[in-house]
């Protein structure tokens, strides 16, 4: 990371060009000092400038050779220039050399001290190549993690297991953890583990049947088979995954939960929360990937359109009330909600969170793992975080009469609380509190927002195509007159080397209710979550259709996948 002086340069640039302002930039050094990032890095990922005007605004202002890293093949990189602590450290790249001079790409020209740490270290003079922010860490990562710590397996598929199918003679639910033979399983595990991180996979399921065993991984929300190993190996590789778990490979009667911990490099590591359970024909195992990464977004990048981010930024500056974020399981609740603790995790608050379980570990926030077993329940959880002076409390689900009680009193009593519930809408999370028994004026008088959202697959940039659909069509499917006369183009999923079926990456749909007076008169009236959406809707809410309707209009993602993901009449 740049040294504080440096980023001071950068800072006046920034300020001079008014591009940020001093509030932005005092934010911005202070989260780069947090998050170890450079400046540059901590304003491109919190899509304050582009990683491209920030390079061209630094080849204007001080003459530095600008080049496309894209353009540039990384592997011709010999390996002498390579120095792994020095490309951490500073977060430049080495690229080539020329007589006694090195050339190193960098997207803070001003970083000086870079430049001097690697002409000291190879006797060479350094010469800096400005390059774009967000393409220099993309091979900055590979580079610094070796390709994911020499795991890049490519040649262990199942030809590597061929030979054990026919000199296995043990029956399948026999673990045999220890013996050497199982070398090539530990191969074809570490295969599939990082196969799934590098094709951005959610979730792995290992799946036994009958006459064959199969391999799926969850990407954008959908299933996809990726493997098939031989039937007689499913008891070794389910033993394998538990001893990376540290489970019990004797017991295969219960279900078991774990978690392995895969280490990518120095300063990156990727959780698995594992869970085992057995079926009529071996241990079915389900493995979720926890990327502490994906806590660290910024709330610009999680689909929230400009008025909905504006409403929920307002709430969680408040500081007392409730808010509650709602949606079936895997629709980004969860991210929702650790975006939220980040903006308020400062010095200043004292935050606890109690969660079933802990998914990502946050540094600031005291979190709490709820053990049933042991009698910690969300209830018990939060009575004494009531005792610890807390600022902010996120309570993981509201599952019943008793924790929602404690949250709604923490609520009225000067403490903010966040915590979600599995609604379909905004309006139904209310009616659901009132129907676990929760007294209507205690909903009104603490709950200050309602978040409900769904999770859609976004069209692949490199693919996607027009699609002709004629304006009464549109009209049916939601769009509004006005979206239609602006002529806007709707895409289709196409499918190409890059994507999984048209789609890449996913994007978040919103429903933002503010309790307003309007809504609460109804709440205490006893009127029905029909009757409450009803109210939203007249103060400007939008449902969830047409949030991801306005997405089509964007072109972010097609209609048919807003069909899957959201309701249509």
């Amino acid at each position: 990371m740049t040294n504080s002086g440096l980023n001071l340069g950068l800072s006046t640039l920034f300020l001079r060009k008014q591009l940020l302002s001093e509030e932005q930039i005092s934010s911005v050094i202070a989260k780069s000092r947090q998050t170890k990032q450079s400046l540059v890095s901590t304003i491109v990922s919190n899509s304050l400038i582009s990683a491209r005007e920030i390079a061209e605004l630094c080849y204007e202002e001080y003459g530095t050779p600008l080049l496309d890293l894209n353009e540039f093949d990384v592997s011709n990189i010999i390996e002498e220039i390579l120095n792994k602590k020095l490309i951490e450290k500073h977060k430049c790249l080495p690229l080539y050399k020329r007589g006694n001079r090195l050339y190193i790409a960098t997207s803070d020209p001003t970083n000086i001290s870079a430049l001097e740490d690697f002409q000291f270290s190879l006797g060479l003079h350094a010469e800096a190549i400005l390059v774009e922010d967000d393409k220099l860490q993309a091979v900055l990562e590979k580079v610094i993690e070796d390709d994911i710590s020499g795991l890049d397996l490519a040649g262990a598929d199942e030809e590597a297991l061929a030979g054990m199918e026919i000199a296995d003679t043990e029956r399948r639910d026999e673990p045999e953890g220890d013996s050497s033979d199982d070398a090539p399983i530990v191969i074809y595990i570490n295969k599939i583990l990082t196969d799934a991180i590098r094709k951005g996979a959610s979730d792995l399921h290992f799946e036994p049947y009958e006459k064959r065993y199969r391999i799926r991984f969850r990407i954008d929300g959908i299933l996809h088979e990726v493997s098939e190993p031989p039937v007689n190996l499913s008891g070794r590789i389910s033993a394998r995954l538990k001893v990376m778990s540290k489970l019990d490979i004797a017991e295969r009667r219960v279900p078991q939960d774990g978690r392995i911990k895969m280490k990518l490099s120095r300063t990156k590591s990727i959780d698995f929360r594992v869970s085992t359970l057995p079926t009529i024909w071996g241990e079915k195992i389900v493995m979720r990937i926890l990327d502490s990464s994906s806590a660290q977004l910024g709330i610009e990048k999680l689909g929230y359109e400009d008025d909905q981010r504006q409403l929920y930024e307002e709430m969680l500056a408040k500081p007392q009330g409730m808010i509650l974020v709602t949606g079936p399981t895997g629709s980004g609740k969860t991210v929702s909600l650790y975006t939220g603790l980040n903006i308020l995790n400062t010095e200043e608050r004292n935050i606890s969170t109690a969660e079933d379980p802990v998914e990502i570990n946050l540094e600031g926030v005291n979190q709490v793992h709820i053990n049933l077993k042991a009698g910690l329940t969300f209830a018990s959880a939060l009575r004494s975080f009531l005792r610890q002076d807390p600022d902010v409390v996120m309570v993981g689900e509201i599952r019943d009469l008793e924790t929602a009680e404690i949250a709604i009193k923490a609520a009225q009593t000067g403490h903010l609380v966040l915590s979600t519930l599995h609604t379909n809408s905004a309006a139904e999370t209310l009616t659901r509190l009132i129907n676990m028994g929760v007294p209507g004026y205690n909903i009104a008088s603490s709950v200050n927002l309602i978040i409900a959202q769904r999770l859609a697959r976004r069209l692949c940039p490199e693919c996607k195509q027009p699609e002709d659909i004629p304006s009464a069509e549109l009209q049916r499917l939601g769009f509004t007159q006005q979206d239609i006369e602006t002529g806007f183009t709707v895409y289709k999923p196409i499918g190409c080397d890059a994507c999984s079926g048209g789609y890449k990456g996913r994007v978040g749909i919103y429903e933002v209710m503010k309790m307003t007076d309007e809504i609460a008169r109804t709440i205490m009236e006893g009127g029905n979550s029909l009757q409450i959406a009803t109210q939203a809707k007249n103060t400007g809410m939008r449902d969830l259709r047409q949030s991801g309707l306005m997405k089509v209009v964007k072109g972010v993602t097609s209609i048919a996948e807003i069909n899957r993901v959201t309701s249509f009449n």
